[in-house]
């Protein structure tokens, strides 16, 4: 049995749902490990990690608007410390995953041919995230 821990570095342009099932898979193959578990882990309070549809962005971009909707800026929230949409990306994270555990086998996760893995930023600027990851396995 062997393990690695390693960060990726996700860059956001902005809200919405950003791709970043090529940084896994490259990740996890660098490992060398074929079969096993994969954890991954956000290191933030205000963006998450989904599995989600990989081959119709209106299906990403209806739920990005669903999400808006259910948690939508308002000057109503008492937390409010980075702007309008501090409050609202801390509900959308809340109600989402900061982590996500995948099996892996043949040295990739094993994700169905239609899911891919997204960082979900809920903040309106560019920011850099941190995406602790984590494989046990042989």
């Amino acid at each position: 049995m062997r393990q690695d821990i390693g960060e990726l570095d996700i860059r956001t342009p902005g809200q919405g749902l950003h791709d970043c099932t090529r940084d896994v898979y490259d990740w996890v193959a660098g490992t060398g490990i074929a079969t096993g578990l994969l954890t991954l882990f956000v290191r933030h309070t205000s963006c998450s990690l989904l599995i989600q549809e990989n081959a119709a962005p209106a299906a990403r971009r209806d739920l990005e608007r669903w999400f808006a909707g259910l948690a939508p800026e308002s000057r109503a929230y008492e937390h409010d410390d980075e702007g309008p949409d501090d409050m609202p990306a801390h509900l959308r994270a809340a109600i989402t995953a900061t982590s996500l555990s995948i099996p892996v086998a043949d040295g990739r996760p094993l994700l169905g041919i239609w899911q891919g893995i997204y960082l979900f930023e809920h903040r309106r600027a560019a920011h850099r995230r941190a995406v602790a990851v984590h494989v046990i396995g042989e």
